[in-house]
């Protein structure tokens, strides 16, 4: 959140003539009474996102031509999820089955074929949350957003199943700067063929 992630997939989306998928929380019934009560509605909520972003995988691996997503699937496990486990707002019982479910679907989906990771300072993600002024994001707790910044670094030293972007938002403006649009362009060319699909753009915290 906070990261850039919905400005550049609508960037590239235009520019490729791709078909942007977006994080589906609007769609999620549990969302606003996660963030009213995080222990009664963490497994709720993270199982109602893993089950939406497998069939939105079965679904991309059927468009043809590029298609871009705004958050992957292993986020949603391995840096969401596990921040609620590691805040015992989901039980080791339910995490059990969380984590079953999650390993049998990556036996059955393909990575992208190129993964991007926007990283931001907390103090800039921290002001372009107050500006996007979403009121169920304005009293998220600073120690989440580190705990999740912490993880999101882990996973992006592990992850492995496919090339990695990383791109610096404080510093890069692909949203007003055309220069730092061409920038983005040309590493992005130069580690994936665009005839391919499955860009991904992750986002870190921090």
């Amino acid at each position: 959140m906070g990261t850039g992630k919905s400005s550049l997939v609508e960037f590239l989306s235009n520019t490729y003539d791709a078909e942007p998928y977006y994080e589906p929380n609007e769609d999620n019934p549990y969302l606003a009474d996660f963030y009213d009560d995080m222990k009664q509605w963490a497994y709720n909520s993270q199982m109602y996102f893993l089950s939406s972003k497998f069939r939105i995988h079965q679904e991309l691996d059927l468009m043809p031509g590029v298609v871009i997503q705004d958050r992957t699937i292993y986020e949603d496990a391995q840096i969401f999820a596990t921040a609620l486990r590691e805040m015992r707002y989901i039980d080791e019982r339910d995490w059990q089955t969380y984590w079953n479910f999650y390993q049998t679907i990556l036996n059955a989906i393909n990575p992208p074929d190129l993964m991007i990771y926007l990283r931001c300072s907390m103090r800039t993600l921290r002001k372009r949350i107050r500006l996007r002024g979403r009121e169920m994001e304005q009293e998220i707790p600073m120690p989440y957003l580190k705990r999740l910044e912490r993880l999101y670094e882990t996973w992006l030293e592990s992850y492995a199943r496919s090339p990695v972007l990383v791109i610096e938002t404080d510093k890069i403006d692909y949203v007003n700067d055309l220069i730092h649009r061409l920038d983005v362009m040309e590493q992005i060319e130069a580690l994936v063929s665009l005839s391919e699909k499955g860009i991904a753009a992750g986002a870190a915290d921090g």
